[in-house]
């Protein structure tokens, strides 16, 4: 899922997104209920009409972005200043789920209590007993029956932890699961066995999204433990710095051999990018027009993860999913 925090991917419009194939997008629920104002999206008929995205949407529930801004947790919400103004406000399991309902997405988030990692394990349970707490608040406030709600398993990266929150979470029967508080601080192969462990209770017949992480080589070895959804800031943010993925690693355009190069950023990509413009003009816009670039940048590492994700899909089919994860070493740094 591409991110559209404020309702748009930065520098991309959506009608660029749905052309290289997405059909799902991310929106923040956080930026959207203090602007423009959630009530203000429903009056105008939803996330759907208000952005002009036609495909699914999925909306998080918030609790990630307060956890940046120094919030304080108790049994019964999360307290925390708006990014904007600085206005002191206040956000409950069943708040998240009403501002959720009223922007109108395909898919809420319940509100859980991430954790940045390496934390203590009385931290980690602390913020897991409110996790599974207010997931059974969030499943008794939901009316909407257009819209799936996701439960999120919490517990950092330890496994008892990990698994009372998959066997409790799973219990209250949401639409679908979601691995949460993982790439937030901790070695990636601890994220990925992690993962591991969560996908082998998980149901298989509903939904298993990671959240938060969509690098090439996680995404990859991820898919083949099990997942099946995923968001991620990173193709177009990294875009905006003048890097790009591409078939032989990441490319900073920024690079002076890059000066006079005629060649494509990518001669195995079919995106406008790489057909129409040679890598010195990117080169040049890096220096003098970064907004551009970032626009130029943002569709061709959007491509790219479409391609990648096309790749296992048909590779799954076949078996031949090792050959994918041999390609993707290069980005494990």
């Amino acid at each position: 899922m591409p991110v559209g925090t404020r309702g748009a991917v930065r520098l991309f419009p959506y009608d660029l997104v749905a052309e290289i194939g997405f059909e799902i997008v991310l929106a923040n629920t956080y930026h959207m209920m203090l602007r423009p104002g959630a009530s203000i999206v429903d009056a105008l008929g939803g996330l759907h009409s208000f952005t002009g995205w036609d495909g699914a949407i999925l909306t998080d529930s918030g609790g990630f972005q307060v956890l940046s801004l120094g919030a304080s947790f108790d049994e019964d919400g999360v307290s925390f200043r708006s990014v904007y103004d600085g206005a002191k406000l206040r956000l409950t399991p069943e708040d998240a789920v009403e501002v959720q309902e009223l922007l109108g997405s395909d898919i809420a988030m319940v509100l859980d209590v991430c954790t940045m990692l390496p934390a203590d394990r009385g931290e980690l349970k602390r913020n897991l007993d409110l996790t599974l707490a207010w997931a059974k608040r969030s499943k008794a406030k939901k009316k909407r029956s257009d819209q799936s709600l996701f439960g999120i398993v919490q517990g950092g990266t330890d496994a008892e932890l990990r698994k009372r929150s998959l066997e409790e979470t799973c219990e209250l029967s949401f639409d679908g699961y979601a691995i949460g508080g993982l790439a937030v601080g901790e070695e990636r192969s601890l994220t990925l066995d992690t993962v591991a462990s969560c996908t082998e209770i998980l149901p298989k017949e509903t939904p298993r999204y990671l959240m938060g992480v969509g690098d090439p080589y996680s995404v990859v070895h991820a898919i083949e433990l099990g997942v099946d959804m995923f968001d991620c800031v990173a193709p177009s943010r990294i875009a905006r710095h003048g890097v790009a993925w591409t078939s032989v690693g990441k490319v900073a355009v920024k690079q002076a051999r890059y000066i006079q190069s005629s060649e494509p950023l990518d001669p195995s990509c079919l995106c406008e990018t790489c057909k129409r413009y040679p890598l010195a003009l990117l080169n040049h816009l890096y220096k003098v027009d970064v907004e551009t670039l970032g626009v130029l940048l943002t569709r061709h590492n959007l491509t790219f993860m479409q391609t990648l994700i096309a790749t296992c899909r048909s590779s799954i089919r076949v078996g031949t999913l090792s050959e994918v994860k041999g390609f993707v070493e290069t980005y494990y740094s």
